[in-house]
């Protein structure tokens, strides 16, 4: 299943935006996180784990994510609590929630109200 507009043609691929705020490096996401598109993320976020004790992916501007990409996060989640950093997911739209709650990951995260999910 695909998280994602049904008029998914005419989205970008995805880019990222990292920048640090605080305590926090902010990795802010744009467009599809989706099969050939997941090892973007993976190399930015395992390349700030040993630098960064949180780091928030910012997902207001992802448009469509598939298992591949849901498998990416759940990935990261695993590098970072191995490494003692603390993973969080923030914006996340009704389609990619649910995406989380039909695979079952909800069992898995801390959610802190609809739009934030902290990964424990």
């Amino acid at each position: 299943m695909s998280a994602g507009p049904a008029n998914a043609a005419a989205v970008p691929p995805l880019s990222l935006r990292t920048y640090v705020e605080g305590d926090a490096t902010i990795v802010q996401c744009t467009g599809k996180l989706t099969s050939g598109l997941t090892g973007i993320l993976r190399d930015e976020v395992k390349s700030l784990i040993p630098h960064s004790k949180k780091i928030v992916l910012d997902l207001t501007n992802l448009t469509q994510m598939d298992s591949l990409g849901l498998g990416t996060i759940m990935g990261l989640y695993v590098s970072a609590k191995t490494s003692g950093t603390t993973l969080i997911l923030i914006n996340l739209s009704p389609r990619v929630r649910e995406l989380f709650r039909i695979t079952n990951v909800w069992s898995v995260l801390e959610v802190y109200g609809e739009n934030i999910i902290r990964m424990p």
